[in-house]
């Protein structure tokens, strides 16, 4: 995915029903200068909503190069996100990587199982959350490449 001409901002949707989570995380992107178009979805159905450009809030919405997904939301959890986005061709190369607050050894499983091409535990330090973001950002920014469409 690497752009290193840096003239794209890589588009990112967020799926997350805490509105703090969503706004650490788009600080967090800042903070470590990211060339990064944020997009916010507070559950699993809206995110879907989003990623199938439904009318009228979402008929004019980019394809997201990533997601960014946690697993405990109402209406549609992380894990029925992932299988209902999987399941479609023109969503299942979106890369998404759980940013959860879990720990627990089956939701990691699971969200693997389910297609997740990375789970991040979210530290509950600032300074750890930040830094865990660049690491991120690093890897999906800067080093690998993934189909964009």
């Amino acid at each position: 995915m690497s752009d290193l001409d840096g003239t794209r901002k890589f588009v990112v949707l967020l799926v997350e029903d805490s509105n703090v989570d969503a706004r650490l995380t788009r600080a967090a992107l800042e903070e470590n200068h990211f060339n990064v178009e944020l997009h916010h979805a507070i559950d699993g159905r809206e995110g879907i909503a989003f990623l199938r450009r439904e009318a009228p809030a979402y008929a004019a919405a980019p394809r997201p190069d990533m997601i960014l997904l946690d697993l405990n939301m109402p209406r549609m959890n992380g894990r029925e996100f992932l299988a209902a986005m999987k399941t479609e061709p023109g969503l299942a190369d979106i890369p998404v990587v759980v940013l959860t607050t879990s720990d627990v050894e089956q939701d990691v499983v699971a969200s693997y199982q389910l297609g997740a091409a990375g789970f991040v535990t979210k530290p509950v330090d600032l300074d750890q959350f930040i830094e865990a973001v660049r690491y991120l950002g690093d890897y999906w920014f800067n080093l690998v490449r993934i189909p964009r469409g």
